[in-house]
Order: C-alpha cells, then sequence, then structure tokens
C-alpha cells in the first residue's frame, strides 16, 4: 500500500511540460533509433554501450586506470559522437531541412519575392530546355541539367565555370557539343538563367539503383538526394529524357510532359490540359 501511495505522490508532482519534455525526448530517441537502424551506425552505437558498461564495471571494482581512461573517452564524447556519426548526423538534418511541411511554409512567404521578371526566366528556361532536351533525344547528345529550388547549389557550381546568361537553345548546344570542354559536366540552373556549367555532382550512395544506369544519371540521382533540386537527363546512349527529384528517377518524357512537369516542380503549376485530365478522373470515380 505504501508503494502505490509513493507513486501516487509523485504522479501527482507531474505537470503538463514534464509531459511534453518526456514525449519530445521520447521522438528524439525514436527518430535516432529509426535513422541508424539500417546503416553501420548501429555497430558503433553497440561499441559505445559495450564501452559505458566496461565504464561501469570498471568503477564498481576499482580499476582506477581503466575508469580513468573511459571518463576521458566519454567527457570528449560529443566531439567524438559527432566525428563518428557524421553522415547519419547530415543525414537527419537533410531530412529535416527537406520536410513537405516546412518547404510548404517557406515557399509560401517566398512567393511575395518572386518578381514578374523571375517568373519569365524561369519560364523561358523551362521552354528552352524542354526543347533542347528534344533535340538531343534526337541526335544522341548526353546533357546534364539542373534547376536549383529553395538550395544552393553555389558548392557545386565552384566545381565548374561560371556562366549566368540567359539560356537559349544555342547555348545548351554549344555546351553539351561532344567536343566542347564543358560538355561532361552538369549545368545549373538558378533563377531562370544559366549559372554555371561543367560542375561535378555527387554520385547516389543508393545501391538499390539500376545497374544499367550510368555516371549521368547516378550524379543525377546523387544531387537531388543532397538538396531539392530538379535534374534533367538526356541519356547519350539510349535518348531517354529522364529527371531525378528527391532521389526518384521518372524517365520516358516527350517535350510536352517534361515542359508540363518542370512548370509543375519549378512553378508550382500544372498544364491546364492535365488539370482538365484529373478532373475528368475525379468524376468517373465519383460515379
Amino acid at each position: 500500500m505504501d508503494i502505490f501511495n509513493n507513486l501516487w505522490s509523485i504522479i501527482k508532482t507531474i505537470q503538463f511540460r514534464d509531459v511534453v519534455d518526456i514525449l519530445a525526448i521520447a521522438l528524439i530517441v525514436f527518430g535516432v533509433f529509426k535513422l541508424i537502424r539500417d546503416t553501420r551506425a548501429v555497430q558503433l552505437l553497440k561499441g559505445l554501450l559495450l564501452l559505458l558498461v566496461l565504464y561501469i564495471l570498471s568503477t564498481v571494482f576499482n580499476l582506477m586506470m581503466l575508469a580513468t581512461l573511459l571518463r576521458a573517452f566519454f567527457e570528449a564524447s560529443v566531439v567524438i559522437i559527432t566525428v563518428i556519426f557524421q553522415p547519419e548526423i547530415r543525414k537527419a538534418l537533410e531530412q529535416v531541412g527537406k520536410n513537405k511541411n516546412w518547404k510548404k511554409y517557406f515557399k509560401a512567404f517566398s512567393k511575395y519575392n518572386k518578381s514578374d521578371e523571375w517568373e519569365k526566366a524561369v519560364r523561358k528556361s523551362i521552354v528552352d530546355s524542354s526543347d533542347t532536351a528534344m533535340i538531343f533525344s534526337r541526335s544522341r547528345t548526353g546533357a546534364l541539367l539542373v534547376f536549383e529550388r529553395e538550395v544552393k547549389l553555389s558548392d557545386i557550381a565552384a566545381t565548374g565555370t561560371i556562366v549566368d546568361a540567359e539560356t537559349s537553345v544555342a547555348l545548351f548546344g554549344n555546351i553539351f557539343f561532344n567536343k566542347a570542354p564543358l560538355h561532361d559536366g552538369a549545368s545549373i540552373i538558378r533563377d531562370g538563367k544559366l549559372y554555371a556549367a561543367g560542375c561535378i555532382l555527387p554520385l547516389t550512395n543508393n545501391k538499390n539503383v539500376d545497374p544499367n544506369l550510368g555516371t549521368r544519371h547516378r550524379a543525377a540521382l546523387g544531387i537531388s538526394e543532397q538538396s531539392d533540386a530538379v535534374v534533367l537527363i538526356v541519356s547519350e546512349e539510349t535518348g531517354v529524357i529522364s529527371l531525378a527529384v528527391g532521389g526518384v528517377l521518372t524517365r520516358d518524357f516527350t517535350r510536352e510532359t517534361l515542359k508540363s512537369k518542370l512548370n509543375e516542380l519549378l512553378l508550382d503549376e500544372v498544364e491546364e490540359e492535365e488539370n482538365k485530365y484529373r478532373m475528368f478522373r475525379k468524376g468517373r470515380k465519383k460515379e
């Protein structure tokens, strides 16, 4: 009976902020375990837990030298854990930053800062890219165009040559001509302008990627995984037009479907024909 009384007296002292505090910690711990569950970090975590048990045992059995050494290790554990789990921490922060709810809020806020000139330039870049992709598809010319969105890619642009010019089919043709010095790299389009060319992109770490995909497609997937960029790829071997967004590759675009998708992704617009088709399908489902 005393146990229940003591337990009840403890429960009565718990306030609403304590419940919120506990739930927040529980969610963080759950998120960490979910993040590292299928990665090499699990083995590292097991190693840290083993060292913690060893430290407790060394303290209990008065093993002074071992206890002192492990204590020094755990005192510097914040820095050590940051170094060891750097890839996982970076991935977690990227996932938070790429959260769709946050992105919707910032997009809505940033729309007030977008001028008519910006929209006109983006529309022109979409039309020029779609026309170029169609021409390259027929001539089997490889191309890699990266459309910046909220995440800026200045570090990637620094690996290439800054161009900062208005887009055009002729300009894309000169850059991706197979004997041109910049044709092997990616071109970055920022605010509707060709910002940089000949840039080196990080390759995807996804082990489940189709082994038939070449370096160009793997680079497109890599940058789309690490940012919110929209990446346009034209295959040199097959002429297939593809888009990489969020680590997902979508293939077999035509000029019109590509233009429609780019409008949707870059300007949050859906072509009128596509809207009509969706409304038609919704009406059929209701029937």
